[in-house]
């Protein structure tokens, strides 16, 4: 079955779970769309700051990538590597802006795969509501790619999505006291 223009049509891609690696494994299909000469569009949910190394490699794809952060600082990284969330009125503002700059995003036909990282958990920890994430993707454009991360994706989510990959926490360094290593971790 193909797109009204008889292209494969696009799929809705979750990266869920509580396991290290969703962003990564999301980073990694844009690494491959851009080698392949489609253009990427990324919506970073709730990891404002400066400390993701990812972004100076995106940097780097720049016309073939473009990316948007929000969130005010999300990280504290000198105490253990822990992420710490809550919902101050800021959150809320800059999430709301995420869902804005998504929603021009997936409709946006310059972009063959979209990335909505930690939107999933945007709803989760309250800062977004269920609706605004399935209305993106009922958006999104037939022929285009939509990638959805974070922990604990709902049921609605996992039943419009076409891929559903769980990464799940076996074992984990943090566990043992190692703390986030820039690179690796951030």
């Amino acid at each position: 079955m193909g797109t009204p223009d008889g292209k494969t049509p696009g799929m809705v891609h979750v990266y869920t779970g509580n396991g290290k690696g969703k962003t990564t494994a999301a980073l990694g299909l844009a690494l491959r769309a851009v080698g392949a000469g489609k253009r990427v569009g990324i919506v970073f949910f709730d990891k404002g700051g400066e400390r993701y190394s990812e972004r100076k490699a995106l940097d780097r794809l720049k016309p073939d990538v473009e990316y948007w952060v929000t969130g005010s600082v999300r990280a504290d990284f000198s105490e253990g590597g822990r992420f710490r969330f809550g919902n101050g009125t800021e959150d809320l503002a800059e999430a709301r802006r995420g869902l804005d700059l998504a929603g021009e995003t997936v409709a946006d036909p310059r972009f063959d795969l979209v990335i909505l990282d930690e939107a999933v958990t945007a709803v989760r920890i309250g800062l977004l509501g269920l609706e605004g994430i399935l209305a993106l993707i009922e958006k999104k454009r037939p022929e285009s790619e939509l990638v959805l991360t974070g922990r604990g994706a709902f049921p609605d989510i996992i039943g419009l999505a076409d891929l559903v990959s769980e990464i799940n926490d076996t074992k984990h360094y943090f566990r043992e006291g190692t703390p986030a290593r820039e690179g690796i971790d951030y």
